[in-house]
């Protein structure tokens, strides 16, 4: 599907119309942890999404609008995702809650990754065609609340540098020094993708992540689908 095609709500990907999704949303990869937060977080929930199974709720949190998708793994997934969100429902803060596999010693399991800047080994950004590469980094305004969201909360956390990689089943270094070695954090797959539409459109993003597992740590897929309610509740502050 080209992006020189004119598109318009419901799109072939999200069934909703616009007006029904918060200009703040939540994007957890996994549809079921959607769900997870739309019953446990929030009130007056109604789904506008269920098309591919990759469901979406708006609701309120304290008082104020808020949506929460699944958007699947990887970049091409997130990138059809938060365009359509972007561009064509008018969403102005999209933060990615996911999780991340550790790339340092100090950074353990269950404990919250603030992905300020991001590597990559996805071309996704070169797409635009720059002259040059593009670095993507978060949105400071949601850093700077997400950092005194966990300090309030008594919640321990990192920020600092990830990996977005498209390989899940073993990640390509470069020549000589590794990413651990460079001080990057942690792995993922999606925060390419979100940080460049939004700078391409100029709104918000802040990628959360939560440590799911290490060279000796490890978490079960039910725990990374309900358990990880750090990062929701600091997302969710953010509304």
């Amino acid at each position: 599907m080209g992006s020189s095609i004119k598109m318009s709500a419901p799109t072939p990907h999200i069934a909703a119309q616009v007006g029904e999704i918060a200009e703040t949303i939540l994007l957890p990869g996994d549809p079921l942890r959607a769900k997870f937060i739309a019953d446990t977080f929030l009130e007056d929930v109604k789904q506008f999404n269920a098309t591919r199974n990759m469901f979406g709720f708006t609701g309120t949190y304290k008082g104020r609008p808020v949506s929460v998708m699944g958007t699947g793994m990887g970049c091409p997934s997130m990138g059809i995702y938060s365009y359509e969100l972007i561009n064509i429902y008018g969403c102005k803060n999209l933060i990615r809650i996911g999780t991340a596999g550790t790339f340092q010693p100090h950074v353990h399991v269950k404990e919250m990754v603030f992905a300020q800047g991001v590597c990559t080994t996805s071309n996704y950004a070169e797409l635009m065609g720059l002259p040059g590469t593009f670095a993507p980094i978060c949105s400071y305004e949601l850093l700077e609340k997400a950092v005194a969201s966990a300090k309030a909360l008594g919640y321990k956390y990192h920020v600092g540098n990830v990996l977005c990689s498209d390989v899940f089943y073993g990640v390509d270094l470069p020549k000589g020094k590794s990413w651990p070695e460079l001080g990057v954090l942690a792995v993922e797959m999606e925060s390419v993708a979100l940080y460049t539409n939004a700078a391409m459109a100029g709104v918000n993003a802040l990628c959360i992540l939560t440590i799911s597992d290490g060279p000796d740590e490890i978490t079960t897929a039910e725990e990374r689908q309900t358990a990880f309610t750090q990062m929701m509740e600091v997302a969710l502050s953010l509304a």
